[in-house]
């Protein structure tokens, strides 16, 4: 039911019930996946090896750094930035799905090609993506810089961060990384519409059982989750490590520190000082987050569309 089906059966749903099931879809899937997010960034932003049979930094694996984090800075920090990241999650979700039914039902439409295709799925994800990143940017950043910190904080809520941001770095240093970003975010989403397309076609058919239709949904998007972050990761990390450019003062406590004067430049660094395994930092806790959060995605992206697609069938009908 993911992107306009003009041979689905049932009541066609409008672009604000795709928003508010995207975003409710992204609300969810935020608050579960969270601390997987808060280590995966830790991993990313660490410039010495992550590794627990060459230990050199701070966090060496998963379970270690899982371990630290909870003994140094308590519970709560697995959710640092959440907020603003449940905001990014809301308003991403909203902005990409509306914008990726409005775009496949156009292509059914206005051109002669079939809207349910696979390939189909891949431009129309990959440009829905890049609208909803260009709308959220800031409160990426914002996020990326709240789980980033440690203890003593630099920021102490988001209006602090705001302002502090603002004053220090100037309006577009809430932009900082979104070149790697748009770069990376196309075939990303684009793969994960692509591969959850692909993969509903190879599976057999839904049965009449909602619970059937659910677990494929889920295991689905998992997959897709995988194989997409794992082709595009190196652009997240170059993202994460330019989002945090003029917050070093936040990050002495865990290793050592590199400035970027930009996108090439933090390429060419990383690739000199980290080797190729540089660029795949943070990949572990990154997959296992992908699986859950694409998985989840699609899972209550479709959940909710068929309650409310249910709600006006029971309505039309009464």
């Amino acid at each position: 039911m993911v992107g306009f089906d003009p041979g689905a059966p049932g009541v066609v749903l409008c672009p604000e019930e795709a928003a508010l099931a995207g975003s409710g879809a992204g609300m969810v899937t935020r608050a579960l996946i969270n601390p997987l997010d808060v280590i995966k960034i830790r991993f990313q932003l660490q410039i010495e090896r992550v590794s627990s049979l060459h230990p050199e930094g701070k966090y060496r694996g998963l379970i270690q750094a899982s371990r630290c984090i909870l003994r140094e800075e308590g519970l709560p920090a697995f959710w640092k930035g959440h907020f603003p990241a449940q905001l990014l999650s809301v308003g991403f979700g909203a902005v990409q799905f509306t914008s990726f039914e409005f775009l496949t039902k156009a292509v059914h439409k206005s051109t002669p090609y079939d809207s349910q295709t696979a390939g189909i799925h891949f431009i129309c994800g990959g440009l829905s993506a890049c609208s909803a990143t260009v709308v959220c940017q800031p409160l990426d950043t914002l996020r990326t810089r709240f789980a980033a910190q440690g203890e003593p904080k630099v920021y102490h809520n988001l209006r602090h961060a705001v302002s502090t941001m603002y004053r220090t770095s100037g309006p577009l240093s809430f932009y900082y990384g979104l070149t790697p970003t748009l770069m990376a975010v196309f075939p990303y989403a684009g793969l994960q519409f692509f591969f959850y397309r692909l993969f509903g076609q190879l599976l057999p058919p839904k049965s009449d059982g909602g619970n059937s239709g659910n677990l494929r949904s889920l295991l689905c998007g998992s997959a897709a989750g995988v194989l997409s972050k794992t082709i595009t990761y190196p652009f997240d990390l170059f993202k994460k490590r330019l989002q945090v450019g003029g917050f070093e003062e936040a990050r002495v406590h865990f290793g050592q520190i590199r400035h970027y004067r930009g996108f090439v430049d933090c390429v060419v660094q990383i690739g000199k000082e980290e080797g190729l395994r540089g660029f795949f930092k943070g990949l572990s806790p990154s997959l296992v987050k992908a699986a859950f959060s694409t998985g989840f995605t699609f899972f209550w992206y479709e959940l909710f569309l068929n309650a409310m697609q249910n709600v006006k069938e029971r309505r039309r009908t009464e």
